[in-house]
């Protein structure tokens, strides 16, 4: 390693390695917080606030939590709730982030975390990994083929092009170059776009250089029982994504004293989900990506993520520069989208093999029967959904909740060591 992780490097390799940090962090902000903050309303001001929120996030990290060199960014499985509970209104959303964010928090900082980790069994977490990504699977078709000033059909066959091409960049470059492919593909993926079809993008030109978003705060209501409980156990999910992030970074550097940086770091990850949840802003999580940069740039100092936090509040009183960020097409994001998923399914199955996940059918079956069933309600037509009980609909409706609560059902309960073994005990007999 060039620089250890307390190691402080001298300002100038600062300066470049924190930008290379804002560089992989900036497309995750761009492209999920565009999903909702359309949705929001008010899409400028809501990507201001979540840049600003995970700049400061992101130094707490690195001085008061984990203190490791780690990404933070916008949490997919979060997403996932926000969508599915996207009729219940903002008010009720930020409400279930705020709450989440405190429990995880009271659990982390108590300690009663440790007694939940034994649920994540290597089974539950492949589920929970790939359930992300199946259950986006009709936000990212929305994105690909969205009509408008371009054809749908256009749109599609575009990101179909752009799928391949994106996919021979991952398998041909290495070092700095494949780390930093997100932020490369936004960018030249756009112009191309924009070649092809003409510029359809950011128009506004009255937006301020300088300026805070509109509001600080966002809206805030009681959210019914379904909703609270969709979004408790996609938390449940976040904390196996932070854990893994928080425990696969330290193993690689060898930090000392892991027990206090997860108890930490998950702690301000839970104050930080209160803080977005007050906002009005989708939680965040820690990334399990920093690996890949670390080793290509043989840069582990956590000093160097201050240049990249930085960075992000400066963006943050932008409107300009947000507005001009913000102008991707639909179809770039979508295909980034996939790709990032795709990449989350390779650790997935990666996971399988190094755990040796899969030994028996029913082990299959474990991990089997949850993806199709979440992809499925994933699926569901709305008709459908809608003539679920409203109480229920945010559960029953969501396929990475019922994904999840099946696998866990299965594991514990049905399949579980003591159920299979009193099983096997009545055949002898």
């Amino acid at each position: 390693m060039r620089y250890g992780l307390d190691d402080k490097p001298k300002l100038s390799d600062m300066i470049i390695f924190g930008l290379q940090w804002l560089a992989v962090t900036i497309p995750f902000i761009l492209i999920m917080g565009k999903v909702v903050g359309v949705m929001d309303g008010d899409y400028i001001s809501y990507i201001q606030k979540l840049f600003l929120v995970l700049g400061f996030l992101i130094l707490l990290q690195i001085f008061r939590g984990h203190k490791l060199p780690l990404i933070m960014g916008p949490a997919a499985v979060i997403l996932v709730a926000i969508l599915t509970s996207s009729h219940q209104g903002m008010g009720a959303i930020n409400s279930s982030v705020l709450i989440g964010g405190l429990v995880l928090a009271i659990l982390a900082a108590s300690g009663l975390f440790n007694y939940l980790k034994k649920l994540f069994t290597p089974r539950v977490i492949i589920v929970i990994l790939m359930l992300i990504s199946f259950t986006l699977l009709p936000t990212i078709i929305s994105l690909i083929s969205v009509s408008g000033p371009v054809t749908a059909i256009d749109n599609f066959l575009f990101s179909l092009g752009f799928v391949v091409v994106l996919l021979a960049a991952h398998a041909l470059l290495k070092g700095i170059w494949k780390s930093t492919l997100t932020l490369s593909a936004l960018f030249i993926g756009t112009l191309v776009y924009y070649l092809i079809f003409g510029f359809t993008g950011f128009t506004d030109m009255n937006l301020a250089r300088v300026g805070l978003p509109h509001s600080l705060t966002g809206s805030l209501a009681v959210p019914d029982v379904g909703v609270l409980a969709a979004f408790l156990v996609s938390f449940f999910a976040l904390a196996v994504n932070d854990l893994a992030s928080i425990e696969s970074v330290g193993t690689i550097l060898n930090a000392d004293e892991m027990e206090k940086r997860v108890k930490n770091g998950i702690t301000i990850t839970g104050l930080g989900n209160v803080f977005s949840g007050i906002m009005g802003v989708m939680g965040s999580v820690n990334y399990s990506i920093s690996p890949g940069l670390i080793a290509a740039t043989g840069v582990a100092s956590r000093y160097t993520f201050i240049p990249a936090a930085i960075g992000l509040i400066i963006l943050s009183l932008s409107p300009m520069a947000i507005g001009i960020m913000s102008s991707i097409p639909s179809p770039v994001i979508g295909v980034i989208f996939l790709y990032i998923l795709t990449a989350q399914i390779g650790a997935s199955l990666l996971l399988v093999v190094e755990k040796d996940g899969i030994k028996t059918v029913d082990h299959g079956m474990i991990i089997g029967l949850p993806l199709i069933l979440g992809t499925a309600i994933a699926f569901l037509p709305s008709e459908v959904a809608s003539q679920l009980p409203a109480i229920l609909r945010p559960v029953l409706g969501n396929g990475f909740v019922m994904g999840t609560l099946f696998v866990l059902f299965l594991e514990h309960l049905l399949y579980s060591k003591g159920t299979i073994s009193r099983k096997n005990n009545y055949k002898k007999e």
